[in-house]
């Protein structure tokens, strides 16, 4: 539970910030889609990004849905899936690529 709130958190205090192409994908519309405060285009995109280099395709819708369905997100953590591990990383190389 811990590491989901931390990992949300990051779609609440991140931001890519300056100019630079929009990245759209699942992650992305999921995140603009969720409805939190800090979320905008630039933050989105440069989460898409991080899902882009660590995630599948395939993977990415599965995270996106984590955004519509908190439970599914743990549900995937408490599993013995490698989709948590590459999911973590996705996770950690977003926080990295996307802060303030």
């Amino acid at each position: 539970m811990r590491f989901l709130i931390a990992f949300a958190a990051i779609f609440v205090l991140t931001s890519c910030g300056g100019g630079g192409a929009r990245v759209s994908g699942p992650i992305s519309e999921a995140c603009m889609d969720a409805g939190r405060s800090a979320a905008n285009p630039s933050t989105c995109s440069c989460i898409q990004v991080a899902a882009n280099r660590t995630l599948s395709n395939s993977e990415q819708k599965r995270a996106a849905d984590f955004f519509k369905d908190p439970q599914k997100a743990q549900d995937a953590r408490s599993s013995t899936s490698s989709f948590w591990k590459r999911y973590r990383d996705f996770a950690s190389t977003a926080e990295a690529m996307c802060k303030a």
